[in-house]
């Protein structure tokens, strides 16, 4: 879905609006990430990682998932 959505011509706010256009592919984005990274689990996500340690920290952050102690 999320695809289509981008690949859409229709969006909430057209891509030619200074900021907001592509404001909101990234919200979209940032919830549809949240989603799946809370649907798999953090311990599925960190199995499967290959980026670096930052990167998953930003994911996290992203995801509202707080860092395991």
């Amino acid at each position: 879905m999320l695809l289509v959505y981008l690949a859409s011509p229709i969006d909430l706010v057209p891509d030619f609006t200074p900021v907001l256009g592509y404001a909101d592919d990234v919200i979209v984005i940032a919830c549809v990430l949240r989603s799946v990274v809370r649907q798999a689990g953090i311990d599925t996500v960190e199995r499967h990682w290959q980026g670096t340690p930052e990167g998953l920290m930003l994911l996290r952050r992203l995801a509202g998932i707080q860092p395991s102690t």
